[in-house]
């Protein structure tokens, strides 16, 4: 009769307290394990805040990057590896979560746009006009036209037709596809420059 193994798994695989050791000492294959252990957990967590498979995902790859390249910093001692990555998923949501605000806010800027007296009324900060600015200069040169007359000069979609001789449906079209793309490089540089 053998002795039952207290830690969670199968029999073949290392305790917890060793496959916190062999991370903490940069082995690859207790980073593997440790992703296969705890990987499900940390994305029920993100799916279950954040709503988005997509997102859920981002958010658990981006947990164990971080872990990994921050595992100088665990400390065994002071907590499970477990709790741990938990830790450092909920950091990452909350990321995620802000990273999303600021696009709806960049969202209802550039919608106000089109309706100047909305505009008028609550002022873009330098900030913002900054980066928006830079994230427009980033599309390609049609999109940027029309994303410059929308934001920067107040005009309706009606009238930014009108100025470029561009048929509506096209315009609405560069500015969804604008407004994807930009909330997609701002949500990475948003949790590039959190990790």
């Amino acid at each position: 009769m053998t002795t039952a193994d207290p830690s969670p798994g199968r029999a073949d695989e290392p305790d917890e307290r060793e496959l916190e050791a062999a991370f903490a000492a940069g082995d690859e294959r207790a980073l593997a394990a440790i992703y296969t252990r705890w990987s499900s957990l940390v994305y029920t967590l993100a799916v279950r805040s954040l709503g988005d498979v997509g997102d859920a995902e981002d958010v658990t790859q981006k947990t164990f990057v971080s872990a990994w390249t921050g595992r100088s910093t665990f400390n065994p001692e002071k907590a499970r590896v477990s709790a741990w990555l938990v830790g450092i998923a909920k950091n990452k949501i909350a990321d995620t979560h802000e990273a999303r605000a600021k696009v709806r806010r960049l969202q209802e800027q550039l919608a106000a746009a089109g309706r100047p007296e909305d505009l008028a009324a609550e002022p873009v900060d330098l900030a913002d006009s900054l980066l928006i600015a830079d994230e427009i200069s980033r599309l390609e040169p049609d999109a940027q036209r029309v994303m410059r007359l929308a934001f920067f000069d107040d005009l309706t979609h009606a009238q930014i037709a009108d100025r470029l001789e561009l048929p509506l449906g096209t315009v609405k079209s560069h500015i969804r596809r604008s407004l994807q793309r930009m909330r997609t490089r701002l949500e990475v540089t948003d949790v590039a420059h959190r990790s």
